[in-house]
């Protein structure tokens, strides 16, 4: 049975598509900072689809503790077919010259070096295999630029770009490299983004219908489940009223 990995699993992208690989009987590793939910997660998906689950707790900016818990996965766990880089945030919304450098340093932590310290510590049990299959959740803001969007937008383009140089390295170990860039997507990250404040959260989703966490979730299984000699290398995907990442028809 394959097996895939999926960081920020907890909630959101990551949890929907942990619903999805179960529900088409992959097993799973499940990452997040959150335990408790960690639990309640895998205890759901082996009852409801007959799976196994590892969950491990961690936050993936901890470069220690991502190889260690990814590290020394047991000897069932280690053939890895699919990794999902879905842990990332946004932390405010602000001009340049008044943002909390604070906000950036932790949106660089997470979204780019939580991504590449994932993947570096999971790599060697796919080219061990000969094979794999990574997949980086991106944003249209790694695509464009926006009115207070700067270090976001920054460490999103990044990963555009390292998906990129991954695509082209991991060649010669037949693995595939996949980055999704969603649109505005209506789960848990504008409330992370504004701080708690659901006034402002439920704002940017007013007038017109965002995508779904399902949605993004079916996309990487699509991905995922094409033939080994297929890959998609890159993908956009916005709602029917959002045209990139600062054109939206609200009604």
């Amino acid at each position: 049975m394959s097996i895939a990995l999926i960081t920020g699993a907890t909630a959101g992208f990551g949890k929907a598509s942990a619903e999805k690989f179960a529900s088409n009987g992959l097993n799973l590793i499940l990452t997040g900072r959150r335990k408790e939910r960690l639990e309640e997660l895998k205890v759901q998906l082996e009852k409801q689809y007959g799976i196994s689950c590892l969950p491990l707790c961690f936050d993936v900016r901890d470069k220690s503790a991502v190889n260690d818990a990814i590290g020394n996965i047991p000897a069932e766990w280690q053939g890895i077919d699919i990794l999902v880089n879905n842990a990332g945030l946004a932390l405010g919304r602000d001009y340049f010259d008044e943002a909390d450098m604070d906000d950036w340093d932790i949106m660089i932590d997470t979204n780019l070096k939580g991504l590449l310290y994932v993947t570096r510590a999971a790599l060697p049990f796919m080219i061990k295999k000969g094979g794999g299959h990574i997949i980086n959740l991106g944003s249209i803001a790694g695509k464009e630029v926006y009115e207070k969007g700067n270090v976001y937008c920054a460490s999103k383009h990044a990963v555009d770009a390292i998906s990129k140089s991954m695509r082209i390295d991991l060649l010669r170990h037949g693995i595939k490299v996949t980055a999704i860039h969603p649109g505005a997507a209506e789960t848990e990250f504008s409330l992370v983004r504004f701080k708690g404040d659901p006034d402002k959260a439920g704002a940017v989703y007013e007038g017109y219908e965002p995508l779904s966490a399902a949605d993004i979730a079916d996309t990487i299984w699509y991905c995922a489940s094409l033939p080994k000699h297929v890959c998609i290398n890159d993908l956009v995907i916005t709602c029917t009223a959002q045209a990139n990442s600062f054109l939206t028809f609200r009604k």
